[in-house]
């Protein structure tokens, strides 16, 4: 409801109130009048029907955005709490519907040749000088990390004139990844991927598993191991596809999301603009007393359909959206520049998902997926930089733990793209399919069709790979107790 027009709201509602008088028609006509009759008045029935309405809002959880999910119950770092707090029943009736057998999908090939076709794709060669490129000055140990995840941008929309000035002025000053690619096309799966290191799945949000990623190790409990406290900014509702309970699980001591901001502040559909969560980030920044190194994730929204902003310089509502998105952005990183925190601050720019630019592109395409990676701050020993490296967003985790001198080896699937002796590529999964790419050539599979549906190079080796990938993807999510 909050991604369509208002026309469209109460055409939906004509429509199911015509298809309601016309079933209604033909029951009536099916059967003898005598038995409606022989019915209770008018007034009774209207109020059944009025209570049966009202039936929805406690089912569903009220008018909000999100539907009703055990996230909404969490509160809480300690775990036990959080599992007290759900209501039993709920609870009983979720794991009842949630019990997707994990094991059991794709099984594409003998398991033990799809592990071994998988470590060769993973894991680093053995080389005698391999070169890791240090990025982050070596005189900072722990910088401040700002992560924003932008909502739907691709890196075609950054070619579009005037629509991404900021950005654009970002990546000629900082390191721009030009063969970066996103691993799903849904929020829920891409913070999967940004968070967790692991390609999201596409049939399933595994952020309805909480049970599942409480268990898996992500960027966030990492470096909350190394003395790092953590923030979480979001202008929408936390509670939405459970994501409140997901980042929890990923240890965020902290959340401010839509209901944080005063009502005025909730101007669109998915509440709060991205300026004034900019704004909120700048405001805790200025009081913030604290000594530790800071994690924080700033995940935008305003550039998500229906595109309604409090700016206007762009005629068409989608460009105009993403422009007002760039401009937040930037203004938040000029805020940046001016103050005592750049010098040690590294802020890693990355959508949540596939692009939503050009407008009605192919789901099976690579333009779709190709999105934009920029990393900028006062901590880079070099700038102006462009890295051809082919990954995706499941490379963040590996890549950044590896500039900060951490160790990453308990992320299977996330390659630390600086690593000389790794192979790179980027791996994607859209509906029910998959897209591999890298220097040598590429492949779209449909796992429906059972057939390649765009390829370059060597496409049987790649559709093993992605098979194998898959495969040892839903292996990893099974083992999670």
């Amino acid at each position: 409801m909050a991604s369509v027009e208002w026309w469209q709201l109460i055409g939906a509602f004509l429509m199911v109130c015509l298809l309601t008088w016309l079933i209604f028609s033909l029951f009536t006509h099916l059967f003898h009048r005598n038995m409606w009759q022989e019915a209770t008045s008018w007034r009774h029935n209207l109020a059944l029907v009025l209570l049966t309405i009202m039936l929805f809002l406690p089912i569903r959880g009220g008018i909000s955005v999100a539907t009703m999910n055990t996230g909404q119950a969490y509160f809480s770092s300690t775990q036990e709490l959080n599992h007290a707090a759900v209501n039993p029943l709920f609870s009983f009736m979720e794991s009842a519907f949630h019990q997707t057998d994990f094991s059991r999908e794709y099984r594409l090939m003998d398991d033990q040749l799809a592990h071994r076709r998988f470590q060769r794709l993973n894991s680093p060669q053995k080389m005698s000088d391999s070169i890791r490129q240090r990025l982050i000055r070596k005189d900072l140990v722990q910088p401040d990390i700002y992560l924003i995840i932008m909502e739907s941008f691709s890196d075609t929309i950054m070619h579009v004139p005037h629509v991404t000035p900021m950005l654009n002025k970002i990546k000629k000053e900082g390191i721009w990844f030009s063969n970066f690619y996103a691993n799903s096309f849904r929020t829920d799966r891409g913070l999967v991927s940004n968070l967790l290191g692991i390609p999201a799945p596409s049939k399933v949000s595994l952020m309805k598993f909480p049970r599942k990623t409480a268990h898996m190790p992500s960027l966030t409990t990492q470096l909350v191991k190394h003395g790092y406290a953590t923030h979480y900014y979001y202008g929408g509702d936390a509670d939405f596809t459970n994501m409140r309970s997901f980042l929890v699980n990923q240890g965020f001591m902290n959340i401010t999301e839509a209901h944080d901001f005063p009502v005025s502040d909730r101007l669109s559909k998915w509440g709060v603009p991205d300026h004034l969560v900019f704004q909120r980030v700048e405001k805790d920044l200025c009081t913030n007393q604290s000594v530790s190194p800071m994690f924080r994730v700033i995940q935008t929204s305003s550039s998500h359909e229906p595109f309604d902003v409090p700016f206007h310089r762009l005629k068409d509502k989608r460009l105009n959206a993403f422009a007002y998105s760039d401009n937040s952005i930037g203004q938040f990183v000029d805020w940046l520049k001016k103050t005592k925190f750049w010098s040690h601050s590294l802020v890693v720019l990355i959508p949540d998902h596939l692009g939503a630019w050009p407008r009605d592109i192919d789901n099976f395409s690579f333009c779709r997926f190709h999105v934009p990676m920029l990393w900028t701050g006062g901590v880079l020993s070099s700038t102006k930089m462009v890295s051809d490296i082919y990954g995706s967003q499941q490379d963040i985790t590996a890549t950044l733990l590896s500039q900060l001198g951490y160790n990453h080896s308990m992320f299977p699937f996330s390659k630390d793209l600086f690593d000389t002796r790794a192979p790179h590529y980027a791996f994607f999964m859209m509906n029910n399919g998959f897209g591999l790419i890298d220097s040598r050539g590429s492949i779209i599979y449909d796992y429906d069709r059972s057939a390649i549906v765009k390829s370059k190079g060597l496409s049987s080796e790649y559709e093993q790979n992605g098979k194998a990938i898959t495969q040892v993807l839903y292996d990893y999510i099974a083992h999670q107790k």
